[in-house]
């Protein structure tokens, strides 16, 4: 029905920057918001920035003034732009979004993306 297929994850150094997305496609018939949200060895599943479909947004206080959440509606995906990194930013990053669909029907599920792999590492 639906997929959300993650990118751009990998290895960066301290202060870099990476920008990951996350682009759904199936039978979608709108997208509500759409987030980033990440988990470390460990730890719980936590989320890192939301936006919704007028574009307002929400971020972690951990990644305020760091990280950037947009998105392109035409294309159905999602962007994360992450500057400053840090070795605690390291987890695997998670796109979710809320979508309608129609197979006769309209339906409103959650979906997840399989998770991409940022490591911040000198």
């Amino acid at each position: 029905q639906v997929q959300l297929v993650e990118s751009g994850g990998g290895l960066v150094q301290p202060g870099g920057s990476l920008r990951l997305s996350c682009a759904a496609s199936g039978t979608i018939a709108s997208i509500s918001s759409m987030g980033w949200y990440r988990q470390a060895p460990g730890k719980e599943r936590e989320l890192v920035a939301r936006i919704t479909s007028g574009s307002s947004t929400n971020y972690a206080d951990s990644v305020k003034g760091r990280f950037t959440i947009s998105r392109d509606n035409a294309k159905n995906t999602v962007y994360l732009q992450m500057n400053s990194l840090k070795p605690e930013d390291t987890a695997v990053y998670y796109c979710n979004a809320g979508v309608r669909t129609y197979s006769g029907r309209y339906r409103y599920d959650d979906y997840w993306g399989q998770g991409t792999q940022v490591t911040v590492s000198s």
